[in-house]
């Protein structure tokens, strides 16, 4: 049987075969995606069936032998690359057989760098380079994309993949609001955007959507389809190095998403300046930024307090001493 992105098949040939199709299949019909971890479960049954041909359960020693970590592989891919096998071995213990699942504590650690926070005046000389960004007859509409995609990311705190996602229906100019259609476990959203921004998107879609389907890339790259998250930060460490902005080396920052980071901070910062009740607008804030849990909102509070020692005191008074220790930044949130 074949299963791939967009409901394709793919064939399954181990003796783990059924199992894989069949978790597959109960992840989509409970809502799942489930795009990428076909493609690791062909691997993981191609290992079996070369490394382990005799095996009919995941057993321990299985398990492990997945989970070696191979040369240069960074620890996030490596979790990657277990976690749909730990899916399947729990998918399988619900059937009734012997399966080994990791424990979390045997999962690999995943460094949390701290995140960049852009200040005011990095975010102009960013914006400046974007709106210099030079015609590109492979990517005929990367000059006009680039100005407006990245303020968007700031001006809404949009996770990278949600913006280069977007479709034209999903960019509502009339009302204002944007529909976040592809977010984090599936949570679709709706964020008005600043007057500002407003009146960029019209002029963006004045220039390049006129003739437009709905269902059409709203940043189109090349050949008209989605920007890639690999030609988005290869973008922006251009923008940067133009701005005189140092970038740490690929996997340091900054980063896109440190724009989304930046947007929580400066939120945050601006409603302790102005007094308000932090209380009700941090469930508003989580809502806005399409978090699950509250905490990972919180979590903002702590990198506010530190980059602004000056109103800590401010939001311990208003809040009572809840700014929260945090171990890192999930750079998926």
């Amino acid at each position: 049987m074949r299963t791939q992105p967009g409901g394709e098949m793919m064939d399954y040939l181990s003796a783990f075969a059924p199992h894989i199709t069949g978790l597959i299949q109960q992840k989509r019909v409970l809502g799942d995606k489930y795009d990428s971890e076909p493609g690791i479960l062909r691997r993981f049954d191609t290992f079996c069936r070369e490394c382990h041909p005799g095996e009919v359960t995941i057993t321990r020693e299985l398990m492990l032998a997945w989970a070696v970590k191979r040369p240069g592989e960074h620890p996030a891919t490596l979790q990657g690359r277990i976690t749909p096998v730990k899916e399947l071995a729990k998918y399988m213990m619900r059937l009734g057989y012997n399966a080994f699942c990791l424990p979390k504590g045997m999962m690999p650690r995943i460094p949390r760098d701290m995140p960049h926070i852009y200040s005011n005046d990095e975010l102009k000389r960013i914006f400046i380079q974007t709106d210099h960004c030079h015609y590109c007859s492979s990517v005929p509409h990367r000059h006009l994309v680039m100005p407006v995609f990245f303020r968007l990311l700031y001006s809404c705190g949009l996770r990278v993949t949600e913006a280069r996602l977007l479709k034209v229906e999903d960019v509502d100019l009339s009302e204002g609001v944007i529909t976040v259609m592809n977010a984090k476990l599936d949570r679709h959203r709706q964020l008005p955007v600043s007057p500002d921004m407003l009146t960029r998107l019209k002029a963006y879609r004045q220039n390049i959507h006129l003739l437009s389907r709905p269902k059409d890339c709203f940043f189109p790259g090349r050949d008209l389809k989605p920007m890639t998250i690999g030609n988005v930060e290869k973008n922006l460490r251009k923008f940067l190095w133009k701005a005189g902005i140092s970038h740490g080396g690929r996997g340091k920052g900054p980063r896109v998403h440190d724009f989304r980071h930046t947007f929580a901070v400066h939120c945050l910062r601006r409603w302790v300046l102005e007094g308000t009740d932090l209380r009700a607008l941090l469930p508003v804030l989580q809502t806005y930024l399409g978090q699950v849990s509250l905490g990972d909102t919180a979590d903002y509070l702590h990198l506010t307090a530190d980059l602004f020692p000056n109103i800590t005191e401010q939001v311990e008074r208003v809040l009572g001493n809840i700014i929260p220790e945090t171990g890192g930044y999930d750079e998926t949130n």
